[in-house]
């Protein structure tokens, strides 16, 4: 059908007379230019305060006054060389809301729910963390059933033992996840028989583990030397603080928090190739060292990372993704420890595209560090990586967690409010040094998981893999 100038006006007008988008987004002209971008916002200036109390606990408070509530954060380092250590930590975990000496389960959910709060906890091999939130009203109630459980957590037999039925069940769906199967191989292909490869406990050491178990382990190992809690909310910071060792006065456990011990110097060399009969998809992990957020590169090496695979505007994204086909996601990014800092390249692919896969992330890497990227990526990364951090700032769970991982790594406020001068900062020049530095192909290692008999032999011609 001929559409005339016309009729074709009127087909881009609602019945209702209203422009459609298409209508309103053109002009005679041509396509209505889009409006230039606005001024980046600065990250704001934040109403703090930071105290270490008489018992050896940090405790971070900030005013975030966007709406009536508060976020909590209680990071413990839980680190433990114990290879059963990780079976045990899960469960006080789990079981740590099960009931106190003077509060059952049922208790403490009903005096949480009337100031519309919630608590939790999770555990990794670096460190136990107790989230929560409530009304801002509420505080000195979620303060109060905090410093109950961090004090007399009881860990009834009953309960316990559904907790630990429940645990083993998800342990063994878990384990039979490809992508948990990969990430523990890279763990022991990057760090061996070090504490942070045991990020799972094996489904048979939890059934084992009996309530006196975790008894023992809170009490040894949940102390307040060391650790760090972490408030965001309509609150008042300083006088916060003050409810906070009022409320916690009798956690004073003698001691020091576990922190995890350095990890090894991560070496390049080979890929591993695990195993993993009749799969019909392969994971690929490739991983390198890097440098922590203090290091005068790592701004650079932000935006490089950025480029490669951070975002999806990316390069492997265009690559793997949207022009080959191979994945639905290929990502890069930054994993960082109080030690140490790796970057780590993930992708999942079919299997029998798993050789061409290799070959093309291999490609990415050395085209990064041979090839600089151009001053449009550059400014695409960097304008993401600054909104980014802006958006996980401006709710006060994403403030109170960020904060707390800075805390983790030796870092503040003050670290959070300078980084966006400092992305602003990085000329192509420093992007391009920091891509040849960290992203050589041969400055990696990392593992493939895929059916052996079937992308063995492809991944031999390729050399640079070991197979089983």
């Amino acid at each position: 059908m001929t559409v005339t100038a016309g009729t074709a006006a009127s087909a881009a007008t609602q019945p209702n007379g209203h422009r459609s988008a298409e209508r309103i987004g053109r002009t005679e002209a041509g396509p209505r230019p889009l409006p230039p971008l606005g001024t980046q916002r600065s990250v704001a200036d934040l109403d703090l305060a930071d105290r270490t109390l008489d018992s050896g606990l940090r405790v971070i408070a900030v005013a975030r006054r966007t709406v009536p509530t508060v976020e909590l954060r209680l990071r413990i380092p839980f680190a433990d060389a114990d290879p059963k250590h990780p079976a045990r930590a899960e469960l006080v975990a789990s079981a740590l809301l099960c009931g106190t000496e003077r509060r059952g389960r049922v208790e403490i959910d009903d005096e949480l729910a009337t100031i519309g709060g919630e608590l939790g906890a999770g555990v990794d091999p670096e460190r136990l963390l107790i989230s929560g939130s409530a009304l801002a009203s509420g505080l000195p109630t979620l303060l109060d059933v905090l410093a109950d459980l961090v004090t007399s957590a009881a860990y009834p037999d009953g309960d316990f033992t559904r907790e630990r039925e429940r645990l083993v069940e998800r342990i063994t769906v878990a384990r039979s996840q490809p992508r948990t199967i990969a990430r523990e191989a890279l763990q022991q292909r990057r760090y061996g028989d070090h504490p942070i490869s045991r990020e799972m406990p094996q489904a048979s050491d939890v059934a084992a583990v009996a309530p006196a178990e975790a008894r023992e382990l809170h009490r040894a190992a949940v102390l307040p030397t060391g650790s760090t809690l972490v408030l965001v909310g309509d609150i008042d910071p300083v006088p916060a603080i003050n409810t906070v060792a009022e409320a916690l006065a009798g956690w004073a456990t003698p001691g020091t928090a576990a922190e995890m011990p350095p990890l090894p110097v991560l070496t390049a060399r080979d890929l591993l190739l695990v195993d993993r009969p009749g799969s019909v998809q392969s994971q690929l992990r490739f991983s390198a060292p890097a440098v922590p957020r203090t290091d005068p590169r790592y701004p650079a090496l932000q935006l490089a990372n950025l480029v490669l695979g951070g975002y999806f505007s990316s390069r492997l994204v265009e690559n793997l993704r949207e022009d080959k086909g191979y994945t639905y996601s290929a990502s890069s990014y930054l994993e960082f420890s109080p030690t140490a800092a790796t970057l780590t390249v993930d992708t999942d692919v079919t299997t029998d595209v798993t050789a061409a896969a290799v070959l093309e992330t291999r490609y990415e890497l050395a085209r990064l560090s041979a090839v600089p990227p151009t001053e449009a990526e550059i400014e695409s990364a960097r304008r993401y990586a600054i909104g980014s951090l802006l958006i996980s700032l401006d709710s006060q769970g994403g403030l109170a967690s960020t904060l707390g991982a800075m805390a983790a790594v030796g870092l503040d406020a003050s670290w959070l409010r300078a980084h966006p001068a400092r992305l602003e900062a990085v000329t192509p020049e420093q992007v391009a040094a920091a891509a040849e530095e960290f992203f050589t192909p041969t400055a990696f290692t990392g593992v493939i998981v895929g059916d052996a008999a079937t992308v063995g032999a492809r991944l031999r011609a390729l050399g640079g893999i070991e197979l089983p």
